[in-house]
């Protein structure tokens, strides 16, 4: 599948690979153990499959691995094979313009803070219908309508085509993804549901917007390095100017320049526009 194309783009299957093949069969390893357990241990089944969907009274006695399991245990197998076709599709194309770096950090931060959300929100309303300590939501939606966000936001003016009958550009295609789930949601009753996706989706689209482009653990480590590299710059200035200080009591001038770096005073300063010297 092409990615940032004046042309349409069509929804053939992309390869096969990386980040995205890596949650797409995570997700259905789940779902054959679930449905393995289910058949020979059915009795223990539900208990298990408990302590990995996201409730909110579990999350705030200390079971936060749920925020980052949920997504992974499976609901119906209609709505998992369609949720992870879509993720294929559109995370494939987000993985190749910003890298599987990029794709891990996205779908873990919108998965954990859209979850982290979720369960503050459902505790704050308990008294909403639907909303409370002990609501329980599962599966893979809530991470893809993240990506959706993201593929609309990246490439809003981009028109994707469905098997040469009609197309849509991207960022009107992700708002039907996000409304037609939530409706789906809101109707079956799935009140804490559809605040999970709301929830995945904002914390996707804040993301975009705060994070560096290439990722939070580029953005950090360059922000280290820089802090670390003006550290030992400022450290050096200082050393230069405790050796000057030391020079002229010796009844000797150095000459430095603004970085602490000596400078040979009998030498020829180099002309800026004469670039033999460079590499």
């Amino acid at each position: 599948m092409a990615f940032r194309s004046n042309q349409p783009v069509s929804l053939v299957f992309p390869p096969f690979q990386g980040v995205t093949r890596r949650i797409i069969l995570l997700a259905l390893v789940e779902y054959l153990g679930a449905a393995l357990l289910a058949l020979f241990f059915h009795p223990s089944t539900a208990l298990l499959l408990s302590l990995f969907r996201l409730q909110p009274s579990q999350v705030a006695t200390g079971m936060l691995w749920q925020l980052l399991t949920y997504p992974f245990v499976g609901g119906g197998l209609f709505s998992l094979a369609f949720a992870l076709l879509t993720l294929w599709f559109f995370a494939s194309a987000l993985e190749d313009d910003r890298g599987s770096q990029w794709l891990s950090e996205y779908f873990l931060v919108a998965t954990v803070a859209g979850g982290a959300m979720a369960v503050l929100l459902s505790l704050l309303g308990g008294g909403v219908p639907g909303l409370g300590p002990y609501v329980v939501t599962q599966g893979m939606w809530p991470a893809v309508l993240a990506v959706m966000v993201a593929y609309g936001v990246l490439n809003a003016e981009q028109q994707v085509q469905f098997n040469f009958l009609f197309s849509l550009k991207a960022k009107y295609l992700a708002v039907i993804y996000v409304l037609f789930y939530l409706a789906l949601a809101l109707v079956g009753g799935d009140r804490f549901g559809a605040l999970a996706a709301l929830c995945n989706a904002g914390a996707g689209y804040g993301f975009l917007k705060l994070a560096p482009r290439r990722g939070l653990r580029i953005g950090v480590s360059e922000r280290w390095f820089a802090l670390r590299n003006a550290y030992y710059r400022a450290k050096r200035r200082r050393a230069a100017r405790k050796f000057a200080v030391y020079m002229r009591k010796q009844g000797k001038d150095v000459s430095l320049d603004q970085e602490g770096r000596y400078v040979d005073p009998d030498r020829k300063p180099r002309d800026p526009n004469d670039r033999r010297w460079m590499n």
